[in-house]
């Protein structure tokens, strides 16, 4: 089974995803690369690693339909390292009072941010289709089913002839 993708619809619910997140970010205003001490984890940063990316998600996996949920876990991931990249990489010096995260804890908390970007994007594919698992086939339903077993019971019984010994 061949497997087709919209390339259009995936680049624009990645871009809608990360600039959302990028948004979530700026309004927040707290990076997760930054170590402040047992201030760090407060309602903000909660905030900023479980419900942003549980909106991006849903918005990511609203935009692109069925899959979504796999792909709504790059945004989270694309914005958490740019972020480390510019406070790594840039020429201004980090906050007084503050450290850079361990690489070991960022990941970490990265990892957080993908998972709930993925519950997000299983929510956003249950908006979207209004479905989700297994499906029943329309026309079938469980009465239905039922009369259609005892109705092919009564044909084997019938095809096994007179004379024929019933179960």
């Amino acid at each position: 089974m061949r497997v087709r993708i919209n390339w259009f619809t995936l680049f624009i619910a990645l871009l809608a995803g990360c600039l959302l997140n990028f948004l979530g970010d700026w309004l927040l205003g707290v990076r997760i690369e930054l170590f402040w001490g047992l201030k760090t984890f407060n309602i903000f940063w909660f905030l900023q690693l479980f419900i942003l990316p549980l909106l991006v998600g849903i918005a990511v996996s609203y935009i692109y339909g069925l899959g979504g949920k796999w792909i709504a876990v790059f945004p989270p991931l694309i914005v958490r390292y740019i972020a480390y990249y510019q406070t790594v990489y840039s020429n201004n010096p980090l906050p007084d009072g503050a450290e850079l995260m361990p690489l070991g804890w960022w990941g970490f908390f990265v990892i957080l941010a993908m998972e709930s970007a993925m519950i997000g994007g299983v929510l956003g594919e249950i908006m979207n289709r209004r479905i989700y698992g297994w499906k029943k086939a329309a026309h079938v339903s469980d009465g239905d089913a039922a009369v259609d077993k005892q109705t092919s019971s009564l044909n084997a019984d019938d095809k096994a002839g007179p004379g024929a010994q019933k179960s």
